[in-house]
């Protein structure tokens, strides 16, 4: 709370009560990974207090738990009980430390070749004015945050949760295939899931979760959406991010439910995208006036359907999106994983393909400038 919230608090006090608290002087950036290795041992210190696992005597074995390095600066969020047997009895194999390069190669390949590449546009389209930000370009850039975030971050997680297999651990999945959603319910069972999980185990099924009353239940959503916003961050854009989904939730689960039953799943399809790609807008704002003002351009509010910028940048990066749109799908790896069980030749040309996907990740890194994980600021 000091580190990240402390300031925050203060200046949101002094700007709604008029007071003249002074900030607190010599707050530098967070401390590496706080967010995660903070809900990590709260997670190990509810599940002793439950009795769910026994408490670790051993301060080397608990040490390594906090911080596992692979997952320990954003994610995912490793419960203790997941892996507290294999702290000490875990086996490694020639298998399993090849499928963790595979996974982490292919996290790279997501960071490097798509999530920085598409940030480039995105960047340079978040730093228009308002005023010359045409409805095309407002779009582009909504587009573009998503798959950069989405490849960024899960790209990250493939990473952890290879290099982890490297060693003898097993991480679950953190994502999903979120993008193949049709609903908000289920955008959200696929994106950042340990995340999620934590917040369903730890917050919403002891505050009574859906069994106490229709009352109770959208009070126990609205806090737990509450918190998520939150937790990834200290700016009222991130409350309102919460806000948003919980009431989008509640609509789901209260109201529209029916009717959204009988829709086409391609209609809830898109509807799903275009909510989500509203919400992100909140997400990378750096305030609500500049998010509300950002999704107006969206919609056409005095703002050119489409101009020059837009088309230069469309012409760039619209290759990029295709390829982030297919990624995003699960078809690719669907096709690679039935074609390395079947085909030994596959099998053979997968360790040329993927040896040459590190070789041209590393020639990116090397000819680029420093380009950190988005989700290191959480």
């Amino acid at each position: 709370f000091y580190f990240k919230y402390a300031n925050f608090v203060l200046r949101s006090a002094n700007a709604l009560l008029g007071t003249a608290f002074a900030e607190i002087q010599g707050i530098g950036t967070l401390p590496l990974g706080i967010s995660f290795y903070t809900f990590q041992t709260l997670s190990y210190s509810i599940d002793v207090y439950r009795r769910d696992v026994k408490a670790e005597r051993n301060i080397i074995d608990f040490g390594a738990f906090v911080v596992l390095f692979p997952q320990l600066i954003a994610g995912p969020i490793v419960r203790y009980r997941d892996i507290a047997a294999e702290l000490n009895t875990r086996t490694e194999s020639f298998e399993r430390f090849s499928l963790g390069i595979r996974r982490f190669v292919v996290g790279l390949g997501k960071k490097v070749l798509l999530a920085n590449t598409l940030g480039t546009t995105f960047y340079a389209l978040s730093a228009l004015p308002m005023t010359q930000l045409s409805t095309l370009s407002a779009w582009l850039g909504a587009v573009c945050y998503a798959l950069m975030l989405y490849f960024d971050f899960s790209g990250y997680s493939d990473m952890a949760i290879g290099l982890a297999s490297m060693f003898g651990f097993r991480f679950g999945k953190n994502f999903d295939y979120p993008y193949v959603s049709q609903s908000i319910t289920e955008f959200w069972r696929r994106w950042h899931i340990s995340l999620g999980a934590w917040f369903r185990d730890y917050v919403y099924i002891p505050c009574g979760g859906s069994r106490a009353g229709t009352v109770r239940t959208i009070a126990n959503l609205l806090l737990v959406w509450l918190l998520t916003g939150i937790w990834h961050g200290a700016n009222w854009t991130f409350l309102l991010w919460g806000v948003y989904y919980g009431v989008l939730l509640l609509l789901e689960k209260f109201v529209l439910r029916r009717v959204l039953e009988h829709l086409p799943g391609l209609l809830r399809h898109v509807l799903t995208l275009l909510l989500v790609l509203i919400g992100w807008v909140f997400f990378f704002s750096s305030s609500p006036a500049a998010a509300f003002g950002w999704i107006g351009r969206m919609f056409g509010s005095g703002s050119a359907l489409v101009d020059a910028t837009a088309k230069y940048y469309l012409a760039g990066c619209w290759p990029l999106l295709l390829v982030g749109a297919i990624g995003s799908f699960p078809v690719v790896s669907h096709v690679g994983t039935n074609l390395l069980r079947r085909s030994k030749a596959w099998q053979a040309f997968s360790v040329v393909l993927f040896l040459a996907l590190l070789l041209l990740c590393i020639a990116l890194m090397m000819n680029d400038t420093y380009s950190t994980f988005l989700y290191f600021q959480f």
